[in-house]
């Protein structure tokens, strides 16, 4: 029988973030656990953050898993990619084995830090068997590496490996995602202003500001992105920072009030409309709905 554990967050300020350990300070980390049942469910269950872009290779048995509000039910052998911002936490799980890397913003490979960036969300991606054994096979070498810790390039040697794996995992969610090398103009134009939106979403509200960070005209940005997505600049902003506001409105016990300043507006009754516009319903009553 699957173990299940509570959906109700804990009582908090902040949405707990968590610090892969790092000997060496070399931003990158790995290691392969199994577990049939926890022995702490209070700190197991609760939402939090990673401090990395983390990655999981799902080895044997099941787990239920929320990210940003979406439910998935993984089985193995199944990838797993979170961006530093998602929020998640286990719900249930079964006979679990689990191979975990995870690596900082600096120790990744700027091309990949793009490509990931893209992709984000990126589903649980089940794979087959030869897939599974080919990066089975790369993270047992890569703890190998960690675990020759007098070697003097051990932490370089290390990233490496890590970084290799970060390849073989983006390109099958490229690969499911069907992304060519030769995009369009319009995708190249969207994929650029998603990217910048990750990182100003709390300062930037207006079209016309993305597409001053972008160096074209506000009336392209709009045909470039709703031509490629179907949806308008101002949607895309609106959802990422209404998202944010779920996330903190869930997972934090932040007033309203202090979750509209930190997403960078200081008329909070514009904030409190923007939300139930974009929600159909106030922020309280997202908060008492999902945590009643």
């Amino acid at each position: 029988m699957p173990i299940e554990l509570t959906t109700m967050p804990a009582k908090r300020q902040s949405i707990p973030v968590n610090h892969f350990s790092d000997e060496f300070n070399s931003g990158v980390f790995i290691e392969k656990i199994s577990f049939t049942d926890l022995p702490d469910f209070d700190e197991w269950q609760q939402s939090e953050r990673h401090d990395r872009h983390s990655f999981f290779l799902l080895d044997s048995g099941a787990i239920t898993i929320e990210i940003d509000f979406q439910k998935h039910d993984i089985k193995s052998p199944s990838v797993i990619y979170m961006h530093p911002n998602q929020v998640h936490r286990i719900l249930a799980f079964e006979n679990v084995t689990v191979s975990t890397w995870a690596i900082n913003n600096e120790s990744l490979n700027p091309v990949y830090l793009q490509l990931l960036e893209h992709i984000t969300p990126a589903t649980p991606l089940p794979v087959d068997k030869e897939t599974f054994a080919i990066i089975a096979e790369a993270v047992s070498l890569c703890i190998k590496f960690a675990e020759r810790k007098t070697d003097k390039l051990q932490p370089l040697l290390l990233k490496d490996g890590v970084n290799a794996l970060v390849a073989l995992v983006t390109s099958l969610f490229l690969e499911q995602a069907k992304s060519t090398d030769k995009s369009s103009r319009f995708e190249i134009v969207t994929k650029a202003f998603r990217e910048s939106l990750e990182h100003h979403f709390t300062t930037i509200k207006s079209p016309m500001g993305y597409a001053g960070q972008l160096n074209i005209s506000t009336p392209y940005l709009n045909e470039c992105v709703k031509n490629t997505s179907g949806f308008s600049v101002s949607h895309h902003i609106q959802q990422r920072i209404i998202l944010e506001a779920k996330r903190l409105l869930y997972h934090s016990d932040k007033s309203v009030k202090e979750i509209s300043a930190e997403l960078g507006y200081d008329d909070y009754p514009y904030f409190s409309r923007l939300f139930t516009k974009v929600t159909g319903m106030s922020a309280l009553s997202f908060r008492n709905k999902n945590r009643g």
